[in-house]
């Protein structure tokens, strides 16, 4: 379960006043985080880790969107 308290310490962390490069580096880490998350998921089916992946994701979008910067018009 070391993975669980992994996710839930990087859900915990200050999300204000990131650099590019922590951005970066914490959307590869979020991306990993729930990939390690959904191997245990196919095996347990708990809907608890479905709720720390979901919240995983919106995470990693919020940080995607923001390294992807403003669309041009």
């Amino acid at each position: 379960m070391d993975i669980i308290e992994k996710a839930r310490s990087f859900e915990q962390r200050k999300w204000t006043k990131l650099t590019t490069n922590d951005r970066i580096v914490a959307s590869r880490e979020a991306k990993s985080l729930i990939l390690g998350l959904n191997e245990l998921y196919k095996q347990n089916q708990d809907a608890a880790i479905m709720e720390l992946m979901k919240r995983l994701t919106a995470l990693k979008q919020k940080l995607e969107k923001r390294l992807k910067g403003r669309p041009e018009i």
